[in-house]
Formats: C-alpha cells, sequence, structure tokens
C-alpha cells in the first residue's frame, strides 16, 4: 500500500493562491462580462453578507480542491509507490496533472453548461480558462513545495 504524503503548507499556499486569482479573474479582468453572461446586473454589487459567504465558501472550495488534487498528484508519483522517480520534471508533471484533471472534470462540466444550462461560450471561456489556469496553479505550487 502507497504511502501518500501531502504537504499542508504547499495546500494552504495553493489556497490562498488560488482565493486571490479567483479574485482578480473575476473581479477587475473579466466581472462585468461574467455578471452579464450569467444574468447578474454587473453595477449591483452583492452585499456584505452575501459577499462574506461567498469568499467562505470560495475558501472552504480552494481547500477541498487543493487537498484532493495533492492527493491525485502524489497518487501518480511513481516514489509513492517505491519506484524510482521519475525523468519527467516537477513541472512537467505538474502541467500533465492540470491539464488531463481540466480536460477530464471541468472541461466537460462546462460544456454541459452551454448544453443544458445554455450558458454562452463566452461565459464557457471565461470559465473553463480560469479553471484550467487555476488547475496549474496548484499544481506548480504542489510540485513544487
Amino acid at each position: 500500500m502507497p504511502e501518500i504524503n501531502v504537504s499542508i503548507v504547499a495546500v494552504l499556499i495553493a489556497v490562498v493562491a488560488n482565493f486571490f486569482f479567483g479574485f482578480i479573474w473575476y473581479t477587475p479582468l473579466f466581472g462585468k462580462v461574467w455578471a452579464k453572461e450569467m444574468g447578474f446586473d454587473p453595477d449591483q454589487k452583492p452585499s456584505g453578507g452575501a459577499m462574506a459567504k461567498g469568499m467562505i465558501f470560495m475558501v472552504i472550495g480552494n481547500f477541498l480542491f487543493a487537498w484532493v488534487f495533492a492527493h491525485n498528484m502524489a497518487a501518480w508519483n511513481p516514489v509513492t509507490w517505491g519506484l524510482p522517480p521519475s525523468e519527467v520534471s516537477a513541472a512537467s508533471n505538474a502541467m500533465m496533472a492540470a491539464f488531463f484533471t481540466w480536460m477530464g472534470f471541468y472541461f466537460p462540466m462546462d460544456l454541459g453548461a452551454v448544453a443544458w444550462e445554455q450558458k454562452s461560450w463566452k461565459l464557457f471561456g471565461i470559465n473553463t480558462s480560469y479553471h484550467f489556469l487555476m488547475l496549474v496553479i496548484a499544481a506548480m505550487i504542489l510540485a513544487h513545495l
């Protein structure tokens, strides 16, 4: 049975990094377009309570995501199974973990939002790009710490 070791420090850094990345992505970069595509009034700001609740849920979600993603990355590491280390660099392993997780889990759900929830392709682009980049950020942190 493999022994999966996860750095809680790396997980917490990934949580903080993705929290700030999400803020930048969905506020100054694409906030108004995202709100419009979601059917929200882009000029109406959420109440303080709604904003606090959203941030708390985002931190919880980011923690669960980073913790599980770290376990998945460790499970694919040959060292975890008592094998010699891979000759592939940590950065390459991180990119593969990010890409295949995005392609297998996030991309299909983002496509489903277009197909079943009638979300726009513009919203698809904003969300699926965010999902891929947040995976890359977390994977790089988890692979190097």
